[in-house]
């Protein structure tokens, strides 16, 4: 199998997880790249359902090696209660390994995200409040603590203390908050400790080991249009979930990079503020929100709706270089007379451009003009062939295909393993050169 990068097309929530657990079966790693908790992916197999946040997709496999590489944020109370969770649903986790490069979220990063979100107002940005924005600050400004200072009590404590008299201040003189005490939070990530540690591995050579032979599948978080650089900014996440952040978030090169797969929805979905030209807000909208269950694996929130955006997939297609795209959520568009297409985007001055701008933001928010189709009721939760799809639905998919000029190498139609259609067979089976 192929080393491969699968990212979010759009601005996440797409069912990258589904996708990662499917090419599973056929890889040797699975290595989550980036991000932190802020991102949930949800794999359904039979009638059992699980929900992830740290822990690669991956992990339902157990013939896998599944990675949190150096380019996460981990808070390790989270990822110790989804450990256990795991472990009391009879998931093995004896392939688990975590990066000691990995930066740790503390309880003065969850406060300072709560705090800075409050303060900016209606300028909301929609972040999750769980810290990841400021624990990345951290990373960069060189005042972060890493998970490997886990595996040294005696000097994760020193770290601490010496963080929270720079934090202390901060929580106090800025926000208002009551000041942490150092030896109670102190205790309680020793007690996670404890549960991570066995974990806790070099993962850099690990990675770069395996994907030399192949089978690698590198699992992004959020989505493309969330990228700190490339995304919508500043409404975006403070990683790289583009299918270049695998490599920075690992320390694979890119020259061991043999394809890049993008998942995206048949529409759009975003959660919290920014840009979205194709939202719905209407009972189109409510309809495909409720038909798609689209509220947030992580936090619940509901997800704003809208048409499928082709300028963002092109966009989407030229950052990442994407080989081909996994397409979900066809049946959820089952039971509309007519499916909508935005094609290109009009701007107040009837300027059209046909992909997202990289300096929206001075631009302005743009209309988009729509291609309408006619949509099909059928039932798409039992197809298992490409022939058993509706002619309409069929079509859908080759219009997409055509603007794009990219390959639908998957088609997912519910949340399913099986509920899935393999295109692009060398998917499983083409070996990398070496």
């Amino acid at each position: 199998m192929a080393n491969i990068v699968i990212v979010g097309a759009q601005w996440g929530d797409e069912a990258k997880g589904k996708i990662i657990d499917y090419l599973a079966r056929g890889a040797s790693m699975v290595v989550r790249y980036g991000g932190g908790n802020n991102a949930g992916h949800s794999v359904k197999v039979g009638d059992q359902e699980y929900s992830f946040h740290l822990v690669p997709s991956g992990i339902l496999h157990p013939h896998l090696k599944c990675v949190v590489s150096s380019g996460t944020v981990i808070d390790p109370l989270v990822l110790a209660s989804e450990l256990d969770e795991l472990s009391a649903r009879g998931i093995s986790l004896q392939n688990l390994a975590l990066s000691p490069s990995a930066h740790l979220i503390l309880p003065y990063h969850r406060l300072q995200d709560q705090e800075e979100e409050t303060l900016r107002g209606e300028e909301r940005i929609g972040t999750t409040g769980r810290g990841i924005g400021p624990a990345y600050a951290d990373k960069a400004s060189r005042t972060g603590i890493r998970l490997g200072e886990l595996t040294n009590l005696p000097r994760f404590r020193e770290l601490l203390f010496n963080a929270l008299v720079h934090k202390n201040l901060l929580l106090t003189k800025v926000y208002g908050l009551d000041p942490l005490d150092p030896e109670t939070v102190y205790k309680e990530y020793a007690d996670s400790a404890h549960k991570l540690i066995p974990y806790i591995k070099e993962t850099t050579s690990m990675i770069a080991e395996t994907a030399q032979a192949g089978g690698t599948l590198f699992e992004g978080a959020q989505g493309s249009l969330l990228d700190i650089d490339l995304g919508t900014y500043p409404y975006v996440t403070s990683s790289h979930p583009i299918a270049g952040g695998a490599c920075i978030g690992t320390g694979v090169g890119p020259t061991l990079i043999d394809k890049v797969i993008g998942v995206s929805k048949s529409y759009t979905t975003r959660v919290g503020a920014g840009i979205f030209p194709t939202e719905l807000l209407n009972d189109t909208g409510n309809y495909i929100r409720e038909k798609g269950r689209e509220y947030g694996t992580t936090t619940g929130r509901p997800r704003r709706c809208g048409w499928l955006d082709i300028p963002v997939l092109r966009y989407s297609s030229m950052i990442n270089g994407l080989s081909g795209l996994a397409l979900g959520h066809l049946d959820v568009l089952s039971g509309l007379k007519e499916v909508n297409i935005c094609t290109a985007y009009r701007y107040e001055d009837g300027t059209c451009i046909e992909t997202l701008s990289e300096n929206w933001t001075s631009a302005g928010v743009p209309s988009p003009i729509y291609e309408t189709l006619p949509g099909w009721e059928e039932d798409l939760s039992d197809i298992r062939t490409l022939e058993q799809l509706p002619v309409n639905a069929r079509r859908y998919v080759e219009k997409i295909e055509k603007m794009l000029k990219l390959p639908v190498v998957t088609l997912s139609f519910g949340p399913d393993r099986d509920q899935t259609i393999v295109l692009d067979h060398t998917l499983h089976t083409q070996r990398r050169s070496i």
